[in-house]
């Protein structure tokens, strides 16, 4: 990660990589013989789905991408707002990096019935936009497996193998094959994720960039997750497969129709359109974690999947995301049988501050076996810091708050590995207890709420000159070197502003008992320190209580089985 990923010239380099392999099967690339290389490529995506990837040229703005939208989508855009991530982008797009997604919502929440409707036909769109089939979009320099995964799936698809539309879930998600018919990739539509507006099960009502499914999880943003989880799983450790956001175009999609279409179908079922999606490699498996006996699956597996939950607060890990795939081998069972498990559908991991967390295996026998030497060992060499910059550099839209539950769960993972928990331990700290009726804080969120309660005290802001803090509570400020006591960070030097609100702002304050968005640079520096003094406390008083007497009673939660 030792390259400067700001550079277009690199970032355009590696995606030249991937159309030049598409060009020597396909004569058509996605830019004009004899056109000059653009500054940067951005994939612009309406509130309602609508996807147009754009061109610019050195000194164009928001400005100009908003006109150039409003004359592709036949839509006004005034009343609108270009953002990306955390950032509302007025006019400058210097801080934007090539082929970045970015999102235009209107600034207001409602509108009326004779406001032209924002989805265009399949047929406007790709008159406006001449790319092919399958573009990666955000990847810095895709795998050799990634651009191969993508290259069976643009053959076939230019070959007139059609896609199948998944029926389980609440979301639109869809097998893509290769020539031969066979699935290689299931693509997951950020518009038609439960609530989103192109939702094919019924489940709509949100636009994008609204609270979804969980709390502090928008709506449309559960793709970026998929990809995370992928970048997350240093080594394919926890064997998450391999996963990319990609702007895809297909007849199969969705299209619903929008408030403000009236009753005219505006959209031609047999018209292609264009998506940004996850795209995840198709795993072959037997059947998943909920039609096989937990007992038996390898302690390892458990561990390796724990690990990585624990790292991305994975609030939704249940038996219906782990796959299984049992073969002959090394590590067999008393049948003969290997089993592997395979995790996936991680769109409701990296919540925007402290969820409750929903961990399936956290009752599984093999939980409360200790860690192996090795998994020590790679838990030890884990840098939240530098994860953090990884995907600042690789999803350079991810929000900043999610990356500061990053940090603060992979610290705690590794403190409490440090100090001899095992992983039931450490996932029964971070989940809530219910009393009666009532949700109860974590232990991990009583610490939290210490650690905030001491900064607060001792009054350990920046000046005011120096904090940038916006409507959403989302401040500079996640730090950069490696997380230990006493040490001086480093913030994130990007501007937030306003006009995008946190989801926490759009429910009930009680919707969440911890916020880590709102502290400044400083005041999260400190929080940070204060915490770390306080975990030997608590994981001595988690020692106890387990050595002592009975563990605590089971704890199920609630999972979205998304």
């Amino acid at each position: 990660m030792s390259r400067d990923l700001d550079c277009p010239v690199q970032t355009q380099m590696a995606v030249a990589v991937l159309d030049r392999s598409f060009s020597s099967e396909y004569p058509a690339s996605r830019k004009s013989e004899g056109r000059s290389c653009s500054w940067k490529r951005v994939f612009v995506q309406t509130d309602n789905g609508s996807v147009l990837g754009i061109d610019l040229e050195r000194g164009e703005n928001a400005h100009t991408v908003k006109k150039k939208l409003q004359v592709a989508l036949k839509v006004p855009t005034e009343e609108s707002s270009l953002t990306f991530g955390d950032l509302v982008l007025n006019n400058d797009l210097s801080s934007i990096r090539n082929d970045s997604p970015l999102l235009l919502r209107r600034n207001q929440m409602h509108r009326s019935s004779s406001t032209p409707c924002l989805s265009p036909t399949g047929h406007d769109v790709q008159q406006q936009d001449q790319s092919g089939p399958l573009e990666i979009v955000g990847c810095s320099n895709p795998t050799s497996q990634m651009k191969q995964l993508a290259k069976d799936v643009v053959k076939a698809i230019r070959n007139g193998v059609d896609p199948v539309l998944v029926n389980s879930g609440m979301g639109g998600a869809y097998y893509f094959k290769n020539i031969y018919g066979e699935r290689v990739a299931i693509v997951k539509p950020t518009d038609e994720e439960p609530f989103a507006p192109n939702n094919p099960k019924g489940f709509v009502g949100k636009t994008l960039g609204l609270p979804g499914l969980k709390r502090s999880v928008r709506v449309g943003e559960t793709g970026l997750r998929e990809v995370a989880a992928y970048l997350l799983d240093h080594d394919n450790f926890a064997n998450v497969p391999p996963t990319m956001l990609v702007k895809i175009t297909h007849s199969v999609f969705n299209v619903n129709d929008t408030v403000g279409c009236k009753s005219k179908a505006f959209h031609n079922k047999s018209q292609a359109v264009s998506k940004l999606a996850s795209l995840q490699q198709f795993i072959a498996h037997d059947f998943d974690a909920s039609d096989h006996g937990t007992s038996s699956f390898p302690v390892s597996a458990v561990h390796r999947i724990g690990i990585l939950d624990i790292r991305i607060f994975n609030t939704d890990r249940h038996a219906g995301n782990l796959l299984v795939r049992r073969k002959l081998g090394p590590g067999a069972d008393s049948f003969g049988v290997q089993t592997e498990l395979i995790p996936i559908d991680h769109g409701l991991c990296l919540p925007e501050c402290l969820e409750d967390p929903y961990f399936e295996w956290i009752h599984w026998p093999q939980a409360s076996i200790p860690f192996t030497e090795e998994e020590l060992e790679y838990i030890a060499n884990l840098d939240p810091a530098k994860d953090a910059e990884m995907l600042r550099m690789e999803l350079s839209f991810i929000r900043e708050a999610c990356l500061r539950v990053l940090v603060l769960s992979t610290t705690f993972l590794k403190e409490a590995a440090a100090f001899g928990l095992c992983l039931a331990e450490i996932g029964e700290m971070m989940s809530r207890q219910f009393t009666g009726k009532e949700e109860e804080p974590s232990e991990l969120e009583l610490l939290c709420m210490e650690a905030r309660k001491w900064v607060k005290e001792r009054e350990l802001f920046l000046p005011e000159a120096g904090v940038e803090d916006d409507d959403d509570g989302f401040t500079q400020g996640v730090p950069k070197n490696k997380v230990t006591a006493k040490t001086n960070y480093s913030s994130k030097g990007s501007e937030y502003q306003s006009g995008s609100r946190s989801a926490n702002e759009l429910l009930p304050p009680s919707a969440s008992f911890v916020k880590l968005s709102d502290m400044g640079p400083e005041e999260w520096n400190a929080f940070l320190d204060k915490f770390l003094e306080l975990l030997p406390s608590a994981f001595r008083a988690r020692k106890h209580t387990t050595s002592g007497g009975p563990r605590p009673l089971q704890r199920l939660g609630t999972s979205c089985q998304f």
